[in-house]
Formats: C-alpha cells, sequence, structure tokens
C-alpha cells in the first residue's frame, strides 16, 4: 500500500514538473523511479506470485519414503517467470538513474533499492528456475540418471577440487535411489587418451589432463565443459549416459547437516555440520593411509548424508535454504544433457560459468590449481583484494583501473615434512619437497580490459594464453611452511563499470566465501578481501 500511494504521489502533475528545477529536479525524479519500481516489485512481482504460493507448501517437497513430491512446484513455473521478468525490469529501471547529481538521503536510498531490487530478482529467478527444473530433474516424465561428484577441495581445482567420487542417482516419479558409487581411479584406470578432442584453447592453458584424469575434471573453470566431460568418461566406463552431472564438495555437505542433524557412519563416529568438513578433507588421510580405504570412507559419508536427506530429516525450507547457499558460494554445480534444462541451468549460479564483465560490473576469475600431486590445498590460505584506482560519476564513461591483489600463505605447521601424514604431503612424488605447497594459478582478467601490469612476490613469470574472450595470466608459486607469497595485477578500461568482483576457487574454510566484491561509487571507493 505504501509504495503505491508513493508512486501515485511521484507521478502526479506538480512533481513532475517539479523534476525540471535544477539540483532539486534531479532529487524529486529519483524518488520517482525508485517509489514505481518499488511498487512494480511489490505489486506487480511480490504479490501476485504469493497469491499463486498460497496454497503451496514448501515442506511438501521434503522427500517421504525416498520420493519427493514436486507436482506442486511446478504449479509456480509460470508466475514465477513472469514475477521474474518484472523484477529484473524493476532493477533495471534504477540501475539506470544517474547518480552524478544525487546527494545525501537521495543517493542512499537509490543504492539501497538498486540493492534490495537485485537480490528480489535473484532469489525470484532462483525459484522459476527451481519450479521448471525440479519436477523434470526427478522424472516426472520418465527415468533419469545424475552423476553426482564428490569434489575434495583438499586438493585444489579451479571450480573447488578434485573429482575423487563420482554417485550415480536415479529418479523416476519423484523417487530417487543411489544406484552406484565409483572412486575417480576406478573410473579412468582403463583410459588412454582424452574422451574426446579438446579446444585448443584448453590445451593451451590445461593440457590434455582434465579429458584424461576425472581428478581434473573441474581443471577448466566452466562447467558447461566440465559435465559432458564428466558424462563421457562415465560413459566410456560403465556404457550409460547420464542425463547430467552435478558437483558438489563437503562444505555442501557440511550445509545440509545443520538441516538434517548428524548421521551416523557406518565406522559408528558421528559426521556432522560442525565436524564434516575437517574429517573428509584432512583428518581422513590421518586414519586411513590406503586409497583403498579413504575411497570406501567417502563413499560412505557421502551416502550417509544423501540418505538422510531421502530419509525426509530436517524441514524442506531449511534444505533448501542449504543448498541455495552453496549454490550462492560456487559449490554446488550443474549441468543437464537436455538442451532445454540446460537453457534454464545456464542463467543461473549453480551453471558454474566464467565470469562475464558488464556495462555495470567488471569480473575476474582467480582459480588456484594444486601442483603437490597431494592434499597441502587444505592448508593454504588465499587473501583476494579488488580495489579501483580511479573513478568517474557512474553512468559515465570513463577512465578506470583496478588492482587485485592474491596473497596465498602455506599455514601448515613449520615441521609439516614429517609431521604430517606423506599422503597429505605426496612425499615428493611430483618434485614438490614434503611440507611445501605448490599452487598453479589462473587469472581471468575482465573482458575489454587491458593488462597494466602483473607481479609475482617470488619474481616469477606469467604465461600468457586466451580463453572464450578473456585473457588469462598463469603463475607457479612453492609456498613452504609458513611462507607466503603475493601476485597483484592492474587493469583498466574505458568503461561504465563501477563494480567488481572476482571469482574464486572455493577452499576447504566455509568462512571464506568464494566472491569478493568492491565498489567504485564517488565519493566512495574501497576493496573488499577474502580472508
Amino acid at each position: 500500500m505504501e509504495a503505491s500511494d508513493a508512486r501515485q504521489l511521484t507521478s502526479d502533475p506538480i512533481w513532475n514538473a517539479a523534476e525540471s528545477i535544477p539540483w532539486v529536479g534531479p532529487q524529486l525524479a529519483a524518488f520517482g523511479t525508485v517509489s514505481a519500481s518499488a511498487d512494480e516489485l511489490l505489486s506487480g512481482a511480490i504479490l501476485p506470485l504469493a497469491t499463486a504460493a498460497k496454497d503451496v507448501s514448501f515442506d511438501a517437497l521434503r522427500p517421504v519414503g525416498g520420493r519427493i513430491d514436486a507436482s506442486s512446484l511446478a504449479n509456480l513455473a509460470e508466475p514465477a517467470s513472469d514475477a521474474e521478468t518484472r523484477a529484473r525490469e524493476a532493477a533495471h529501471n534504477v540501475e539506470g538513474i544517474d547518480r552524478t547529481p544525487l546527494v545525501g538521503i537521495a543517493a542512499s536510498a537509490v543504492d539501497k533499492t538498486g540493492e534490495l531490487l537485485d537480490q528480489s530478482a535473484t532469489a525470484i529467478d532462483t525459484l522459476a528456475g527451481a519450479s521448471r527444473l525440479l519436477p523434470e530433474m526427478l522424472g516426472q516424465d520418465g527415468e533419469r540418471n545424475y552423476l553426482l561428484l564428490v569434489q575434495n577441495n583438499a586438493e585444489w581445482r579451479s571450480l573447488g577440487g578434485i573429482a575423487g567420487t563420482a554417485i550415480l542417482l536415479h529418479t523416476d516419479q519423484g523417487g530417487v535411489s543411489l544406484l552406484d558409487t565409483q572412486s575417480a581411479g576406478a573410473i579412468v584406470r582403463d583410459l588412454r587418451e582424452p574422451v574426446t578432442t579438446l579446444p585448443d584453447e584448453v590445451v593451451d592453458i590445461y593440457g590434455t589432463r582434465p579429458g584424461r584424469y576425472f581428478h581434473n575434471l573441474t581443471q577448466i573453470p566452466d562447467f558447461s565443459i566440465d559435465g559432458p566431460l564428466a558424462r563421457e568418461m562415465y560413459r566410456t566406463k560403465t556404457g550409460l549416459n547420464v542425463d547430467g552431472v552435478i558437483a558438489i564438495d563437503p562444505v555442501l555437505l557440511s550445509y545440509v547437516l545443520e538441516a538434517t542433524g548428524p548421521v551416523t557412519l557406518p565406522s559408528g563416529e558421528q559426521l556432522n555440520a560442525g565436524n564434516a568438513a575437517r574429517i573428509l578433507m584432512n583428518e581422513v588421510y590421518f586414519r586411513y593411509s590406503d586409497p583403498s580405504a579413504q575411497d570406501a570412507f567417502f563413499a560412505a559419508a557421502s551416502g550417509s548424508v544423501f540418505q538422510a536427506l531421502l530419509d525426509g530429516r530436517g524441514s524442506a525450507p531449511s534444505l533448501i535454504s542449504a543448498l541455495y547457499r552453496a549454490g550462492e558460494q560456487h559449490r554446488l554445480l550443474m549441468w543437464s544433457a537436455d538442451p532445454a534444462d540446460q537453457a534454464i541451468i545456464a542463467d543461473s549460479t549453480v551453471a558454474g560459468p566464467l565470469p562475464v564483465t558488464d556495462d555495470r560490473t567488471a569480473r575476474f576469475g582467480v582459480y588456484l590449481n594444486d601442483g603437490t600431486g597431494s592434499k597441502m590445498s587444505y592448508y593454504v590460505k588465499p587473501e583476494v583484494a579488488i580495489e579501483w584506482g580511479s573513478c568517474q560519476p557512474p553512468a559515465t564513461t570513463g577512465q578506470r583501473s583496478l588492482t587485485l591483489s592474491l596473497t596465498l600463505t602455506n599455514d601448515a605447521p613449520s615441521d609439516a615434512a614429517t609431521s604430517l601424514p606423506t599422503y597429505i604431503t605426496g612425499e615428493g612424488a611430483y618434485g614438490t619437497a614434503p611440507g611445501t605447497a605448490k599452487v598453479v594459478g589462473n587469472l581471468y582478467l575482465p573482458e575489454g580490459f587491458e593488462l597494466v601490469s602483473s607481479a609475482v612476490s617470488n619474481g616469477a613469470n606469467f604465461d600468457d594464453a586466451t580463453f572464450q574472450g578473456r585473457r588469462v595470466l598463469t603463475f607457479g608459486v612453492d609456498l613452504t611452511p609458513q611462507a607466503s607469497s603475493r601476485i597483484t595485477v592492474e587493469v583498466r578500461a574505458m568503461t561504465k563499470a563501477t563494480e567488481a568482483e572476482a571469482y574464486i576457487t572455493p577452499t576447504a574454510d566455509s568462512a571464506l566465501d568464494p566472491i569478493v566484491r568492491t565498489s567504485c561509487d564517488p565519493p566512495r571507493s574501497g576493496s573488499a578481501t577474502l580472508g
């Protein structure tokens, strides 16, 4: 009601005439646009969607007897899609306001409203996509099979960690079952050549490893490439063409455990939200030296968590919140072999896309890979900061510069060479001294920005390549226990962008957000740090 009244007030002839008054006019015009956009969000998007959802109980999505009834969610597909369109339009209108003449409360109101509209549009978009996609994935129109990859962030790959375990999920009319579990080693044991011809751009940066080794699938920071590679490797091993590929990590499992409560493993111990990541990515190597025993432990742990889900433990809202949180942190990735389903996924964060720079936001990619051949990534802490070096008024094209700095620190104990298990240190198997962590990083520069300078504190050089229109700088550092290295790059462009983000490899530490943001809105400027 208040939004509608404000819209009427700011759209009458007297208000419109006042918008032409110098200095005062732009403030009034901004309030008018904000009021109209807020009313559009509430009256045109949220209210109709809430009306459509009034008979929908999201707790009905909780599995019962291993079956999920998503029919009620399907009824929201059309109203959610309409609401998302209206919410995006409202957000776009506020985004287009010229902030240059705004002062005080007017500038603050525009900024806060813009953030709220963006967040609302993203949330509605997520609901719209899920309401169209989930019933299909659950097999409402026929059986489906999905390959679930469990990444291990203790050994970094660009999108998280090595794909160590693969679980086959089968769905049929809402029923979900776990049919098969394979270790990464077993899947590629007889593989001698890449399962497909990789693009030259991929080979230039990553070689052919992502097409030959299951562990290296997510080394390419684009899950629309990784998913088909995983599918083909699994087909080569089993003869089965899965309908899609999903990737998760132990941190996501910890979020799910917050909703379901602890699970009891075959060993008798409990896995809970507080210990899951630590046990699965570190302690397991202190307990078991045999990789086959480690694989069995991972499979049992992952299976136990999913069984808790299928048993209906935890409320549907809490589970949805856990998965949404993981998706926002790029810890939940999806690819579908069905073009219609993939079109829905492609517009969401779970698509695992490369960072895209637009008129508003410049985006880096900071992708980290383990070069030790071990689990030393668990001990390496990345700190990422991005900072604008020059700012012009928003909505104005001007010369803007950005500096990204990455500090990598090996927090392993000083006696790591002898105090840590050999499976964690690698024992020098690939030429890196025990206790030292070798990190190979790929910095994806924002599209349209030119490189001004780049440096690594150890004096190393960068390899230079291009991937899907982005310049990629590759570096390598060896970090002895308690040592750090710093990498900096500066870029610049003629652009309207006043926001900047960096997508960073998700680590084993849930406290480190894999997305860093900063703003260049005068008179404000700043930096943001991962760490």
